[in-house]
């Protein structure tokens, strides 16, 4: 199925929606990184923020400090979250149990 034709105009939105988005998602995952935001936070932010709603899990738990790809890979089978889960996605349960055992 071919992309929808845009004018001019719907592209240029299109594309500094996109960039505004890009820029808030970077600016949370700073925050993780730097101790400003806690991941449990930012997971509770995604029930109403869509900015953590949109965010993968596993960039979220590869910002939080002292957690490379190989942990986040492991954590995320052992809890049962899919590779590209987003935050606002996951399950009451899986949430509690990334909450306990990263913070």
């Amino acid at each position: 199925m071919p992309l929808p034709q845009m004018t001019p105009e719907q592209r240029k939105a299109a594309l500094q929606k996109a960039a505004e988005a890009r820029k808030a998602r970077t600016q949370l995952l700073d925050a993780v990184r730097s101790g400003r935001k806690r991941l449990s936070e930012v997971l509770a932010e995604a029930k109403d923020n869509p900015v953590a709603a949109k965010t993968k899990v596993s960039q979220l738990l590869r910002a939080v400090p002292g957690m490379g790809p190989a942990k986040v890979a492991a954590l995320m089978e052992e809890i049962g979250i899919d590779d590209n889960r987003r935050a606002g996605g996951l399950g009451d349960r899986q949430r509690q149990e990334l909450v306990n055992r990263v913070g």
